[in-house]
């Protein structure tokens, strides 16, 4: 059998310009990356609210939550309920042990001006994007930021 191609040489307008498409892209990608021509300034985001928190086991399988610079309690998170946010302070808890951090340094959350929730480990710079769970459980750590300071 004969190759029908074999009189037929390739249209050399074609390669052509497939070359200079390939070249031009190359070019205007350099550009834009170097340059940072084109690019969409990103706008930071600010913190509308934040709180630095300990949260202490007792003996009874309660969590006591505090914030700091403050002796009384904000919260207690009695046995079997939290999941979610007990399950959050178990993975901070565990980055601390892994990072021989101390178990004493507060967790910063965050309300930011975007919409986001976060929970900083100041101990180890553990981040978390509570948002990403949904807004049930961003709203357990939520509440947290709404509940009033107890004075010493």
């Amino acid at each position: 059998m004969s190759d029908p191609f074999a009189t037929r040489p390739m249209p050399r307008a074609a390669i052509l310009s497939a070359v200079a498409l390939i070249a031009f892209s190359f070019v205007a990608v350099s550009v834009g990356r170097f340059t940072d021509l084109g690019k969409a300034p990103e706008k930071q985001a600010e913190a509308l609210q934040s709180r630095d928190l300990l949260f202490l086991d007792r003996a009874d399988g309660a969590v006591l939550v505090y914030e700091v610079g403050n002796e009384t309690a904000l919260d207690v998170l009695e046995p079997g309920t939290n999941g979610f946010l007990r399950g959050v302070m178990r993975g901070v808890a565990r980055e601390r042990k892994l990072s021989n951090a101390s178990f004493s340094e507060p967790v910063r959350l965050t309300l930011w001006d975007d919409g986001r929730l976060t929970l900083d480990d100041l101990a180890t710079n553990y981040h978390v994007g509570l948002i990403a769970f949904g807004p049930t459980n961003a709203g357990a750590f939520a509440r947290l930021l709404h509940v009033p300071s107890a004075t010493n």
